[in-house]
């Protein structure tokens, strides 16, 4: 049976529920009426223990994020709303293994993350350029330091524009940049998640920021000659 589609204005998540084949269904459906003044781990709590109204309030805090995440780590509006409605499903599944070992929200990206890299995988995105290493950098060249923030980016776009460019780079390199970039994740963690070495993941943000920073240059010189053309 199909899925049905995720409406991200929509707070309800019961007809995503529903699609769930009954032997999946791991917790008991009842709703009651959350309380305003309940914290995060009260409700988190409720969710756990099968109570619908609370999961759906972790839906409406947390979708947005969520959709944005995939969104750009994609650079595809309709990928993303499928992603994010896996993200949702597999969080239902799942709600009952949160230890609290982490932020809620934390846990909650991670397990969107993972979902995306899956499918990704299974598209064969992610082989392309990961076995790079850093071998190739000649002795004579300039000593670049790999996995450094890069000061010369993060005042080169407004937002809109920078928006643009991550979602212009090629699938892998996108993905590098969102994970280390935007998403605050650490080297050794995303080359656990992608399945490479540390040193890779390094490089590969390089090149991801080289090809975005082309990319705002290229789009600089356009803004530039449609004013002087005006």
């Amino acid at each position: 049976m199909p899925k049905a589609r995720l409406h991200l204005k929509d707070s309800k998540t019961l007809f995503l529920i529903a699609e769930i084949p009954t032997r999946e269904k791991s917790l008991p459906a009842k709703k009651t009426s959350p309380s305003p003044e309940m914290t995060e781990s009260e409700i988190i709590r409720k969710a756990q223990a099968g109570d619908m109204s609370c999961f759906e309030m972790l839906y409406a805090r947390h979708k947005r994020r969520v959709f944005s995440l995939c969104f750009r780590m994609t650079g595809n509006y309709a990928e993303a709303e499928d992603f994010t409605q896996e993200a949702f499903l597999q969080l239902y599944r799942k709600i009952g293994s949160f230890r609290g070992e982490s932020a809620f929200s934390t846990w909650l990206h991670r397990l969107s993350v993972n979902i995306v890299l899956m499918r990704f995988r299974k598209k064969g995105i992610l082989e392309v350029s990961l076995q790079e290493t850093l071998d190739s950098q000649r002795e004579d060249s300039p000593t670049r330091e790999f996995g450094k923030r890069d000061d010369a980016l993060n005042g080169s776009a407004d937002r809109l524009t920078l928006e643009w460019a991550i979602r212009e780079l090629p699938p892998g390199y996108r993905m590098m940049f969102v994970l280390h970039d935007v998403e605050g994740y650490e080297h050794n963690e995303i080359a656990e998640m992608l399945g490479c070495s540390t040193g890779n993941s390094k490089s590969q943000l390089h090149k991801a920021r080289m090809k975005l920073r082309s990319l705002l240059h290229s789009h600089h010189r356009i803004e530039a000659a449609d004013q002087v053309a005006a």
